[in-house]
């Protein structure tokens, strides 16, 4: 039978169940028939001589029915295996058919999910609901609020996600006495400022006044060292030299009671450096080679009387 695409199906299902049927009967009687027709000898005699005609077409409809059973039987166990793998394709046909389907639908949820996150966005962005209405500075010592405002720059009412933190600690940190600076949105509207002020270690002496000089080699002022604050001789201060580097490495190595009673540090070359202490005591230290060493070892040797200190070699320090 031709479809009206131009292809063509095959016989129905009916139809071939009835087939099926009519091959049925037609291979029992061919058993049958079979049976029935075997050669019998001369002379012979056969089970159908002894037990007579009745007995015989007894037995040809028990054959018979035998041999319609056995063909039931193969056409069922055919018919299934059929039905089986059509049933097989259906459901592979419809699996497919969900996977695209739930495909689908979780694109059109990460689709609708991004449009509200953006549009939330775009509100927060825009609304003055998440806007600083208030500006927390800590931290400050000698740096007031007011330094630290002016450089932080951003005035009341500037939208939160609009404000670029990194940048702002930045202005910040450009203080000369801040050493950091760390900027915060806390929503919905505050805006904190944390910032670690310099610590003078050191203070040096120029044709311009005497400069406050912090661990790192930084000059971060001009005025007056507070009290106990050591001079700093080297040719040219700064967080890149050699000399200013070495002389901070060893009056940091010291124990804070012992640091407390340096006068001056003097670092002429890397491996000359010196030591004066309030009471007019000298300390020859040398380079900055075993440093932790020379400092535990100076501090048992400043018990002895002397005026001279040499711990440039710890393996064997001496006293004059």
């Amino acid at each position: 039978m031709s479809k009206p695409d131009g292809t063509s199906e095959g016989p129905s299902e009916d139809a071939v169940d009835a087939v099926d049927a009519d091959q049925v009967s037609i291979e029992a009687d061919e058993i049958s028939e079979e049976s029935a027709a075997a050669p019998v000898e001369e002379g012979d005699v056969t089970a159908d001589d002894a037990e007579g005609p009745r007995m015989r077409a007894r037995r040809e409809r028990m054959e018979r029915r035998e041999a319609q059973r056995r063909a039931i039987a193969l056409e069922q166990a055919r018919r299934e295996a059929k039905a089986a793998a059509k049933g097989k394709y259906v459901d592979q046909g419809k699996g497919a058919g969900r996977g695209k389907v739930q495909g689908l639908q979780t694109l059109l949820l990460a689709v609708l999910l991004a449009l509200i996150a953006v549009g939330l966005g775009a509100i927060l962005y825009f609304t003055p609901l998440m806007s600083v209405r208030q500006t927390v500075v800590t931290g400050t010592g000698v740096v007031t609020q007011e330094d630290v405002l002016g450089a932080l720059n951003i005035p009341k009412g500037t939208r939160l996600l609009q404000i670029d933190t990194a940048a702002a600690a930045d202005r910040v940190a450009s203080i000369r006495r801040v050493a950091s600076a760390r900027v915060q949105c806390e929503y919905p509207s505050t805006l904190r400022v944390t910032i670690v002020e310099r610590v003078p270690v050191a203070a040096w002496t120029g044709g311009d006044g005497t400069h406050l000089i912090d661990r790192d080699g930084v000059d971060f002022g001009t005025e007056p060292p507070p009290p106990g604050i050591p001079a700093l001789d080297v040719v040219a201060p700064g967080p890149q030299d050699p000399t200013t580097k070495a002389a901070l490495q060893v009056l940091t190595s010291l124990a804070p009671d012992l640091a407390r009673q340096v006068a001056k540090i003097a670092a002429p070359s890397v491996s000359s450096i010196t030591l004066t202490l309030d009471d007019g005591r000298t300390i020859v230290w040398g380079t900055t080679e075993r440093t932790a060493e020379k400092a535990e070892k100076l501090g048992a040797l400043l018990t002895q009387p002397g005026r001279n200190y040499d711990v440039s070699s710890p393996d064997l320090p001496t006293v004059k």
